[in-house]
């Protein structure tokens, strides 16, 4: 930080944002606190940042700071007593009130006096004398080596930790605050590494816990403990003045060794295990698949995939009726091969046993028996369930992912049918397939990761080499779905349509199998139901079963 004195002090940062964190120079330069970045020219960034600079009568350090006048005192406003003071060679100046005005923190580096920080109580701000960028940690310069090592984010917490520990521990701070943390740590890394076990005492605000973890990650594996102060307690010294030393010690040998998301220790997998929240499961609408996957869940991506013209968009029509009669969730439809006419002429023809998409069918029911139909588009209060894509054919490729994100952001969809996955790969743009396909797959894994909704996904599969293709029945794989692996990679669940349509019987031929090709939640694979045809009603009706029942989530084996 520039010492060649203040100008202006608590102004808005033009960079970061914050406000009265800016301490502005006689040079036009400035040093923001929050941040701890200079900035050159902090009038123009103020301008380009259509930032208000407020006037105020130069001031300059000498006006604040007489070194000279400086002795050894207790900091009473902050409880550290005269003796911590002295042991990290902090002393005081004291106003014509008679009350301590100024803190001088000293920083060494390589062993050597190299600056003085100084804290101006009553505005609380601070300037630097000598050269900060030669320093070491506050503290530094008084501890060698040993088995634990304390680090705080600022000089008073440092003393506060160092006077609730006794006086037993080795604690330094960081100089910058929590913004030039890791800057500050990895300066002074050779002297860390001396301490077998390094303990993150940090702010327990969101950026002070950010600064930690971006701390602890550079330090050698195993060795860094981030603590975490009771509520209440924002920092040491908050422990101190509440005279709460015991409590900020039990803190410290409860600090748990940092190790990077997705890795955990045997006993914090042990608590996650007895405390996580059971997945609330949505029965299909067939049994053999809920033995299988033990039903729908959101927050997971399913995958819909078969050959052309084996009634995937008859399977997707039964699991939308479904998730709109049997939850009280939201649903949303996305299907780009169909205008949104035919979209709710397939639902509603679910529920009324009859094929309304024909004009001759739907002319048999009343206006009022169709007015009754759509009753299930709606809660008990008449408020609208269900959400349809009203354009057919494509939009752009982020169209069409904002309507999604507004489905279930804006419209609270719990649940989302996507179809079709290779009409988003015409919206990209993109010449190479398995590129675009890897993108999307991404983004919607990224949406269900986001958003905790569920997601249906219809895909197509790729021609097979052989005498015969999908459309004469053959056993469907994962290497058949078209494009790409990140399909069967990133979905939770895979599900594929096998049907003979071919096939001389015609039972045979009106019977779709569904295939479970993975199941993330359960691992169970496999042939799953046998769904037949009606083609009076439009309707899928699956095979008798005799093996499981579902019920909630919950497997119970019958007695038959």
């Amino acid at each position: 930080m520039p010492s060649n004195g203040v100008a202006k002090t608590h102004q808005s940062c033009p960079v970061c944002g914050h406000h009265k964190c800016v301490s502005v120079f006689k040079s036009g330069s400035a040093w923001c606190h929050s941040h701890s970045k200079t900035i050159s020219d902090y009038k123009k960034a103020c301008e380009e940042a259509d930032i208000f600079m407020e006037e105020q009568p130069i001031e300059t350090q000498k006006n604040y700071t007489n070194i000279e006048s400086a002795e050894y005192g207790a900091l009473t406003d902050r409880k550290i007593s005269e003796e911590v003071a002295r042991k990290y060679g902090v002393q005081v100046i004291y106003g014509t009130d008679g009350k301590v005005a100024q803190h001088l923190y000293p920083y060494f580096g390589e062993g050597n006096f190299t600056a003085t920080k100084i804290r101006y109580i009553k505005d609380k701000r601070f300037s630097w004398s000598g050269s900060h960028t030669e320093s070491g940690l506050f503290g530094e310069n008084l501890f060698k080596s040993g088995k634990y090592l304390t680090i705080t984010e600022g000089e008073l917490d440092a003393m506060s930790a160092y006077e609730l520990m006794g006086g037993k521990g080795a604690v330094v701070s960081i100089k910058g605050g929590a913004g030039n943390a890791v800057g500050d740590v990895k300066n002074s890394l050779e002297f860390i590494e001396n301490f077998d076990i390094v303990v993150i005492c940090f702010d327990q605000d969101k950026v002070g816990k950010d600064a930690a973890k971006k701390v602890a990650r550079i330090l050698k594996p195993g060795t860094a403990k981030i603590m975490t102060l009771p509520n209440g307690f924002n920092d040491p010294n908050d422990m101190l003045k509440a005279n709460e030393h015991q409590k900020f010690n039990y803190a410290f040998w409860d600090a748990k060794v940092y190790t990077p998301s997705g890795v955990l220790n045997v006993s914090e997998s042990r608590e996650k295990f007895h405390n996580r929240k059971i997945k609330e499961s949505i029965p299909y609408p067939w049994e053999g698949l809920n033995d299988k996957l033990y039903g729908l869940r959101q927050g997971e991506l399913v995958t819909l995939t078969g050959g052309t013209g084996l009634g995937k968009s008859s399977v997707t029509r039964e699991l939308e009726h479904h998730l709109i009669t049997h939850t009280k969730d939201n649903v949303g439809v996305i299907a780009l091969e169909e205008d949104w006419r035919r979209t709710v002429d397939g639902i509603l023809s679910i529920e009324a046993n009859a094929r309304l998409y024909i004009d001759q069918e739907r002319e048999k029911l009343s206006r009022e028996e169709l007015d009754k139909l759509f009753d299930i588009l709606y809660d008990g209060n008449n408020k609208n369930r269900v959400w349809i894509h009203a354009h057919f054919g494509t939009n752009s490729i982020d169209e069409i992912f904002s309507k999604l994100r507004f489905m279930i952001i804006g419209c609270d969809c719990k649940w989302v049918v996507v179809d079709h996955l290779h009409m988003l790969v015409s919206a990209v743009h993109i010449g190479d397939e398995r590129r675009a396909i890897d993108d999307i797959m991404t983004r919607l894994r990224s949406i269900v990761e986001e958003t905790g909704a569920g997601l249906i996904l219809v895909s197509h599969l790729r021609r097979v080499d052989g005498n015969r293709g999908h459309e004469q029945g053959i056993e469907v794989s994962l290497s058949h779905l078209r494009g790409s692996h990140s399909i069967a990679q990133i979905s939770d669940c895979v599900i594929a349509l096998e049907r003979n349509p071919q096939a001389d019987d015609p039972n045979e031929a009106n019977t779709t199998y569904l295939r479970v090709l993975k199941s993330r939640y359960t691992g169970d694979i496999g042939l799953a139901s046998s769904l037949f045809y009606n083609h009076q009603t439009g309707r899928l009706s699956e095979s008798e079963k005799e093996t499981f029942e579902f019920n909630g989530g919950q497997h119970n084996e019958l007695n038959l």
